[in-house]
């Protein structure tokens, strides 16, 4: 009878261990699925080197983005919710800086002509509301590219590679930065 009884009591405990973990898996994916911004990834691979950028997706809706709801001279997240985290699987020389193999928080100061990009070695952030400077990888500026016609969602994207060379663009509204990135041979 006392066998009975530990198996059963071994059994719930089990069962109720399981059911709190499906509810954990539930709320998360509710959280993830009920979101504004949809998460949007873009990679490029060349010689055995790969790199990902992985952000919330905000939409434009009308809005005036750069110098209003992104004020100009303040640290953004580059996109929506999470900060956006880029990963390199060797190291790249990016806009003349050497990038380690390893995944960076992507932050970017926007301004009227120029951007700073950068790299922040603190990872799992919301937005930037706890950015701390310290943790910079690297900061380095990009021109700004004026465009005619406003992207309605803010998009990261690789241009093909040629000659062991990418860019790497993030474009929303009427503004565009690109961001070249060497790759090393094997």
């Amino acid at each position: 009878m006392r066998s009975v009884s530990v198996g059963l009591i071994i059994f719930l405990c089990i069962s109720l261990a399981a059911c709190g973990s499906q509810k954990n898996q539930d709320s998360e994916f509710e959280s993830v699925a009920n979101r504004k911004s949809p998460i949007s990834i873009s990679s490029v691979k060349h010689e055995g080197t790969y790199i990902k950028v992985v952000y919330g997706q905000p939409y434009r809706k009308g809005r005036t983005i750069f110098g209003e709801w992104e004020p100009y001279g303040e640290v953004w997240r580059t996109g929506a919710n999470e900060a956006t985290e880029i990963t390199f699987t060797r190291p790249v020389l990016m806009a003349d800086n050497v990038i380690d193999a390893g995944t960076y928080s992507l932050f970017t100061i926007p301004n009227e002509n120029t951007w700073t990009i950068i790299l922040n070695s603190e990872l799992g952030q919301w937005g930037a509301f706890e950015y701390d400077e310290r943790r910079d990888y690297v900061r380095f500026d990009v021109p700004v590219i004026n465009l005619e016609t406003p992207i309605e969602a803010f998009t990261i994207a690789f241009s093909e590679v040629q000659n062991s060379l990418t860019t790497l663009s993030l474009a929303w509204d009427v503004v565009r930065v690109d961001i070249p990135i060497r790759f090393y041979g094997e």
